[in-house]
Parts: C-alpha cells; structure tokens; sequence
C-alpha cells in the first residue's frame, strides 16, 4: 500500500529478507525501539514461526492476539478470519502504529494482518522476497547480507569488551569468517569467547572448525551462511553442562511452538526450580528465548537443531518415555481445567502421571480459563503427535478431555481437526467405551455445526455401542444426547421419548444432576410442542433445584427457557429478566454458546417492551457469536429476530432483508420449521407494498408446516392464515 502526501511517497509495508541468521528480527525490533515517537498508537509484535520445524501461526491465531491487545474482550473477537481481519483494519483506521509480522514464510500469513490506512505501517522479516506483497500491495523491499567484515569483527568485540584480554584483530576476522559474517552466529560465538575469558581464541576457533563437519547442508537460500549458523549451533551446545545440554535436547521433543516452565519440567522429569535454571542457562547462550514470566521459545532453527539432537543422542525409548510425560501433563492438567469449566461433566478415568510429572491444579475458575486459552495450540498438537509417534493411548485421551476443557472462546472446529486422530486410536485400542465417549463428543460438535445427519449417526453408534456393553448410565446419556438431536430437528414425539427414557435412567440409577438435565430438555421439547404449562411446571422445577446448588451453567438454561415461557404468557417484565440473568451468567462463565443463545431470548424480550435499539444490538451480538463458532441455524435464528424487530419498528425494506437471510440459511440447512417462520416474516414485511410476493411466501410458508401436528405449528398455521 502506498500514499502520495503532498509529494512525498509513503509506504505502509515493508520487508526485510536474508538469510537464517542475518539480523532481521534484530533490525526489525531495534528500527522499531528507535522510531516509537513516531507510532504514538503504540506497536504489534507477532511472531509467525513461518520456518518453524512445527505448524506455522496462522492470520486468525495472531489477528485473536492483536485485537485483545487493541482491547476487544475475548469473546468479542471473530472467528472467521475476514471478520476478524474487518475488524482489525476498522480498529487501527485513524491510528499511527507500528506491527512487526517477524518469521513470516507465506503471502496468507502476512496479507491479513497489513494495516488498512496509511498512518500504520507494517514491517515484515521473512526468508522469503516475497514478490506478491510488493506487486499487489506495494511493499518495499529491504535485503539484509552479511556484514562487512569490519563491522562483523566490531560485534565481536563489543559482545566479549570488558570479559576478555584484547584479543588480536586477526584471530577475530578469522572467527568473523567462519561465523560467515552472520549476526546470529557471530552473536553466540562472542557469548561464548565471553563466558570463557581466560581460553585461547586459537583454541576457541579449533573447536569451531571442528564443528564444521557435523552439518548437512539445509536449503536457506544460503548455503554457505546456513552452514556456519548450525556449526555455531554445534559448538555452543556442545559446551553447555551436561544437564542443559540434555533439557534442550529434550525440549526439541516438545509438540507445541512454545512452552512454559512445568511443562519443560515434565520433559525432563526434574522439579521446576532445577529446570528453571537450566532454561536461564539456554536463554543466556542465545540458544532459547524467553516470552513472559515462566514461558519459552526456540528461534525456528534453533528447535530444529534441538530435535535434531533429540534423535541423534537420546535413545528411541528415552524420546518416548520424554514425550509420554509432557503428554501426561497436558491430559491431566487440562483434567483439572475441566474440574472448573465442565464441573458436572464425567471424569475420563485417567491413568496416573508418569514419574516426575506434576500437574497443575487452579484455585479458580479465570485461572483454568486463561491456562486453556494459553494452552490451546499445544494441546492440539499434543493430539497430533501422540498420533504421530502411534502412543494410541494418549492419542484418544488427549482428545476427549480437550473437547470438555478448551477454551469456549476457541471454535470447536478446532478440536473437530484432531478428533478422528483419537476416534482412530480408541479403535484401533478395541476399548468399545472410549470409542462411544468420543463418537457423543463428536456428535455434539456435529450438533453445534449443524450437521445433525452425522450427529444422530454419532449418538446412534454410542447409544449401540453403550446398550451392547450393559453400561445402563452411559445409554441414559447417549439417549439424552440423541434427544437433543431431535430437538434440533424438530421431531419433537421422538425428543420427548428419548428425554423420558433417559429421565428414568438417571432417576433409577441416582443421577440426580442429569435427571434435571434430561427434565430441562424435556421441558423445552414440551415449550417447542406448545404445551406451555406443562413445560413451565419443569422448567421452574429444574431453576430451583439448580439455584439451591447454585449451579450456574444449567441455572441459566433454566432461565432461559423460563424467559421464552413468559413471552408465550405475556409477561414481558418477566422474560426481561429471567433473559438478562441468564446472559449475565454467560458473560461470567466466558461462554460464547450460551451467550449466542441466550441473546435470542434477551433480543425477543426487549422488542416486546420497545428497547428497539436494546433488541436490535441483542440480536447483533448473538449472531456475530455464532457466525464465529460456526453455528449457522442459530445465527440466522438471530437475523430473523432482527427482522421481526425492524418490523416492529415500522423499518419494512430491512425487515424484508433480515428474513430473506434467515430463509435461505435454513432452506440451505434443511431447517423448515424455521425456513417457515421467517418466510412468514417476510411475507409480513412485504405485505403493503408487495401483495404478490407476500402471499407466495405466505402459502410456501404453510406448505412448510404442513409437516408439523403439534399445537404450536397448528396455532402457527392457523396465526398465518389469519394473516
């Protein structure tokens, strides 16, 4: 992107490329201390790992990190990338900042992150030249090389300056050049002349010429530099103490692109205080950075050469038993997190940690909470390289505890990538229960898509699978699971079955929690039939039973429905309340799916009391949330609610636009109950000034009903006609 201000021509993106090694992220953050003055909206930092031996960061994961920054809440921030992107660019328009995209490998990496205006800039390291940015967006190219080899040798001495004797200027080219006159290199190699004041350079550069031989050469457009980079790699590793020499070895084994303290701990099977040292160790060799209090990093070469080292000194079962403790650490602290996030959820019955593993517990709910946020990208990858390395075990265990400890401001499309990676293991283990634990986590997160063909397929198999084994407790859940799939679906006689059967389950066997569950969803398949009363009687019965054990999450479903039971009688006040309290326990639960759907309710209440503007931003919020977690039927629940209130407000024409895309979301999803409801809408909005198209839609609306016997659709359908 670039501006003409008054002649003189500005650019908004720039790229530094060159080499591994050759100083890009060190110019790019020192250009970028220099010039803060000029950025007086402040400055993004990401780094992008687009060379890491792991997955590279995506647009969508740094764009999560930079909108909190820029102070959107967690659960305000999109999950699609456009929107997300929108929102970024619409946040810095009018600003002056600075973002440094560092490590980027790839154009759709960058591109989604460049700012939108020409008052930030944005400046990219990368290996690559990068081609595209200059062509489409007009970026300017920087290109790093070597260092003349005075300046190479005056990094020298200012790096070992007040360490060591005056070393003789000639021995310090020779070092200059067998560091290729790369920063990076240069940069370990004078550490390390420091760290040894009363060594020989001679000696010292013996060693470096020695290391040489131990390298293949890697395609960094460099051949020649990239040699000397990993020989300066060989040669300060090989002088750590034996013990950190070992915890970097080890922690090229780690799955994730960053780590934290206790998790190198559970690598290495040592208490944190003793890791701790030896990670200040590798931090002060420039063989490891350091990102905030008690969290690390390798530079993209750096955990490529750590792994390397992995697989060439440690033995295969000694990289197993490494990999299985950081393994057993992430399952049983995210067992912990789903202590607080999931409290009433089963337990997966876990093994015990290996030896020398220390989970971590939490003393409240905002602490679980943030460990599952922070920890969202390894634990994936923990699923995949259990998978990888065939450790079945871990494979299906790390996955069915991730779908109920995750974070609820993460999509579940996420865990539904790793999910088939512990389906496959479980079965491949012939453990018949494990397999019907994840075929119901599946089929809920099929549930939440709107794939409720698969969904009802999932439950059906685990539902099979449970009777065939005799498990009665785990049939009542597949049977309340499957209820909800119905629910869905709107083939209320047969939700109401599986709720029932379910309800008696639980009550014989002394569930006395998931007898209110299967009461609440009973209640609302009662509410959808239109037998009012009866559904009231449960609902109230199930808030206070929850209220008494003070059960938040299923309180506020309660409410929920309470708030739509009061809608049907009138009690506007009523539903207003019960709505508003049921959002607010969402906000503090920092749950996004109920809060999408509690906003319908909210939204409906405050258009029947004229909060027209209120309803209007309740109807916003909750389909921007579930366009975020992939929900398309409930988000065009939302766009049909905005339409109805548009309606109320006399506004026909966005009216009318609202129902149109909440019709042709739900044909798409072959929802036609809903289709009918908001073609009713529309046929109102267009009733005065499109008469035709009113009764068309009006008629397709009633054909869509046809179907339904219960006295809701029967009162709807008889409401239409009136019409």
């Amino acid at each position: 992107m670039v501006a003409d201000h008054g002649g003189t021509l500005v650019f908004s993106v720039y790229v530094i490329t060159g080499t591994a090694g050759a100083g890009k992220t060190s110019l790019a953050l020192r250009w970028a201390h220099l010039v803060r003055d000029r950025f007086p909206d402040g400055q993004l930092y990401a780094n992008l790992r687009g060379y890491d031996p792991g997955e590279p960061v995506t647009a969508q994961q740094v764009l999560h990190g930079f909108l909190a920054a820029l102070g959107v809440r967690p659960r305000a921030i999109p999950h699609n990338l456009d929107d997300a992107a929108g929102l970024y660019r619409s946040l810095l328009a009018g600003r002056r900042m600075l973002v440094v995209l560092d490590n980027a490998a790839t154009v759709s990496q960058v591109r989604p992150l460049l700012p939108g205006s020409t008052g930030s800039l944005a400046v990219v390291t990368s290996r690559s030249r990068f081609s595209g940015l200059a062509v489409r967006d007009g970026a300017r190219r920087i290109t790093l090389g070597t260092l003349p080899e005075p300046e190479a040798v005056a990094l020298l001495r200012s790096v070992t300056a007040g360490y060591r004797p005056e070393d003789d200027a000639e021995k310090l080219t020779e070092l200059a050049h067998l560091c290729a006159c790369l920063p990076l290199a240069l940069r370990i190699a004078a550490e390390r002349a420091a760290t040894h004041p009363y060594m020989r350079l001679d000696d010292l550069i013996t060693d470096l010429r020695d290391e040489s031989a131990l390298w293949d050469v890697l395609s960094t457009g460099d051949e020649d530099g990239a040699e000397a980079v990993r020989t300066v790699f060989a040669w300060s590793y090989r002088a750590l103490a034996p013990s950190a020499a070992r915890l970097f070895r080890l922690l090229g084994i780690h799955p994730g692109p960053e780590f934290s303290l206790h998790a190198a701990a559970a690598l290495a099977a040592l208490p944190a205080g003793r890791v701790r040292q030896a990670l200040d160790t590798l931090v002060g060799a420039h063989l490891l950075e350091q990102t905030a209090p008690d969290r690390y990093e390798f530079p993209d070469l750096l955990r490529a050469y750590a792994t390397k080292q992995a697989l060439e000194e440690e033995p295969a079962e000694d990289r197993t038993a490494a990999l299985c403790r950081v393994l057993d650490w992430y399952v049983h602290t995210a067992d912990a997190v789903q202590s607080w996030v999931e409290p009433e959820e089963d337990h997966l019955p876990l093994d015990p940690p290996a030896e020398g593993v220390m989970p971590l517990s939490f003393a409240e709910y905002d602490h679980a909470v943030d460990w599952a946020e922070r920890e969202h990208a390894n634990l994936l990858s923990a699923v995949r390289a259990a998978g990888t390395a065939g450790l079945d075990r871990h494979a299906w265990r790390l996955s069915a505890v991730l779908f109920y400890a995750r974070a609820r401001s993460t999509s579940v499309n996420d865990w539904l990538t790793v999910a088939p990676i512990g389906l496959e293991a479980v079965r491949r283990l012939g453990e018949p229960l494990g397999e019907a634990w994840l075929l119901e986590c599946l089929g809920m997160s099929y549930t939440r898509g709107n794939d409720l063909i698969k969904s009802r397929e999932c439950h059906e198999t685990a539902l099979a699978i449970r009777r065939e084994v005799g498990d009665r407790y785990g049939e009542a859940q597949s049977l309340n699971l499957l209820g909800l799939v119905h629910l869905r679906l709107r083939e209320l006689a047969d939700a109401e079955t599986s709720f029932q059967s379910a309800r008696s389950a639980f009550g014989e066997l002394g569930y006395p929690h998931w007898e209110s569950i299967a009461l609440i969803n009973l209640a609302d398949a009662c509410h959808q039939a239109g037998r009012v009363d009866e559904a009231a009687r449960n609902a109230e019965l199930v808030h206070a039973a929850y209220r008494a054990r003070n059960d938040r999450p299923n309180m506020g479903r309660a409410l929920g429905l309470l708030s739509s039971i009061h809608m049907d009688r009138g009690e506007l006040d009523a539903a207003l309340r019960t709505a508003s309290e049921a959002v607010n326990i969402a906000l503090d639960l920092r749950h996004h799916v109920l809060e999408g759907y509690w906003l319908i309710a909210l939204g409906n209440a405050q258009r029947a009391l004229g909060e027209h503007s209120d309803s209007l931003a309740s109807f916003q919020r909750s389909a921007s949330l579930h366009r975020r977690l992939g929900d398309r039927s409930r988000e065009a629940m939302a766009w049909h609610g905005a339409g109805e209130t548009y309606r109320a407000m006399s506004r026909l024409d966005e009216a009318a636009d609202f129902h149109r895309r909440a019709a042709a979301a739900h044909h798409v999803l072959g929802d036609r109950w809903h289709e009918a409801l908001a073609l009713a809408g529309l046929a109102l909005a267009l009733a005065e000034g499109d008469g035709n198209q009113s009764r068309q839609h009006r008629a397709e609306a009633l054909r869509l009903l046809s179907g339904y016997e219960d006295p809701r659709a029967a009162g709807l359908r008889a409401l239409i006609e009136r019409r």
